[in-house]
């Protein structure tokens, strides 16, 4: 018997826009978002997989290798076997009907990175929504890599915040900011250094802003560790991890979030029907 349900995010971005014109691909890092999912399973919670269309997010092809699972080509296939035929992976529904069914059945919130959140879910109204539920909540709301920039879609003006952003104009992405409900948390995202090497020899061009940068702009105290090494960072609800070598910590990390809260709960509980 499942412990719960935790509801999981994804994006449906395959290009994102770089300087001067353009475009370059994108997508979601497979790791990032297969070894969270597999560890929440494996620890009794099932999954509702949502995104903005209702259609399973495109695998950007540079992290569909060994690389991204310490080397070990048999976690790879695993990874890979788990996208294409786990149901889990493949029953997508769209936010806008996860928001219809209502929200208070999720235990739990989860988006993975790759650069693809930062074109659609950062301006995303029906996920503006369902995170802002998720922090009036206070459920544990964990987002990895660039993931964490999906929380500018809690803002009020998050369209306007991200169109400053591409037009370099700070003071208004402050403005467009402004009640955003994650400033003051601190919380850490993909690093503009660990960024070079993706403008460099994938997107062969210089994204509009960088992660940080942006968060930061927003209200938030980002913390960054060591390029490509796992970093989490966890501030009351919230959870965000920095790159893809954080996978495996930010789901222990969300895991243990979702049980604390499950006990403090039946204290609770247990509590009220005892007076």
């Amino acid at each position: 018997m499942s412990k719960g349900t935790v509801l999981v995010v994804g994006s449906n971005a395959k290009r994102i826009e770089i300087q001067g014109g353009g475009t370059g691909p994108t997508g979601q890092y497979l790791n990032e978002l297969v070894v969270p999912v597999m560890a929440l399973l494996d620890a009794g919670y099932g999954i509702a997989f949502a995104t903005p269309t209702g259609s399973k997010p495109f695998i950007d092809p540079v992290s569909d290798h060994a690389v991204h699972f310490d080397d070990d080509e048999s976690a790879h296939r695993k990874a890979q076997q788990f996208f294409a035929t786990h149901p889990s992976m493949n029953n997508v529904a769209t936010l806008r009907s996860i928001l219809d069914g209502g929200l208070d059945e999720y235990l739990g919130f989860f988006t993975p990175g790759g650069q693809a959140p930062v074109v659609d879910l950062m301006q995303d109204a029906d996920l503006g929504k369902t995170l802002r539920h998720f922090h009036q909540s206070k459920k544990p709301t964990a987002l990895l890599c660039h993931g964490p920039i999906a929380t500018a879609s809690a803002m009020s003006k998050a369209k306007e915040f991200r169109a400053a952003l591409i037009a370099g104009d700070e003071p208004r992405a402050a403005d467009a900011a402004k009640g955003w409900q994650y400033a003051g948390y601190r919380m850490t995202v993909y690093s503009a250094s660990e960024e070079k090497p993706i403008e460099d020899n994938v997107l062969h061009g210089k994204m509009y802003f960088h992660m940080p940068e942006a968060l930061t702009i927003a209200g938030a105290t980002v913390e960054t560790g060591p390029d490509f090494a796992p970093h989490v960072v966890e501030d009351r609800e919230l959870i965000t991890g920095q790159n893809p070598k954080s996978d495996h910590p930010i789901a222990a990390k969300l895991i243990s979030a979702i049980e604390r809260v499950a006990a403090d709960n039946a204290k609770q509980e247990l509590a009220s029907a005892t007076k």
